[in-house]
C-alpha cells in the first residue's frame, strides 16, 4: 500500500484503458487524483459518440420517471461510472 497521491492528467487518454488502470489502483487502496477530464478521448467518431450519449440521457423509469435513473453528463462523472463498473468487475 502506497500512501502518496498519484495525479493523473486525463487529457488525450482513452476512457476505457485509463479507467481499467485506475480501477486497479483503487482496488489496491491507492489515492488517485484525476485532472482535466473534459479532454478525455472516446473511441469512435464524434457523431457516433454524440448519438450514444443522447440515447443514454433519454433513459428513464417507465412507471414514475421522476424516480428513474440519474444521468451524470459531466465528463468526470462518466469516468467515475466507468471506473466503478470496472472495479466491480475486477473485484468479483
Amino acid at each position: 500500500m502506497c500512501t502518496k497521491r498519484v495525479v493523473v492528467d486525463e487529457s488525450l487518454h482513452m476512457l476505457g484503458r485509463l479507467a481499467s488502470i485506475l480501477a486497479k489502483e483503487f482496488l489496491n487502496v491507492q489515492k488517485v487524483v484525476v485532472v482535466r477530464c473534459e479532454e478525455i478521448c472516446m473511441w469512435g467518431g464524434l457523431v457516433r459518440q454524440k448519438m450514444k450519449h443522447m440515447r443514454f440521457l433519454r433513459k428513464r423509469m417507465n412507471t414514475k420517471p421522476s424516480h428513474g435513473l440519474i444521468q451524470f453528463p459531466a465528463p468526470a462523472n462518466i469516468l467515475w461510472r466507468t471506473i466503478r463498473g470496472l472495479s466491480e468487475m475486477l473485484n468479483a
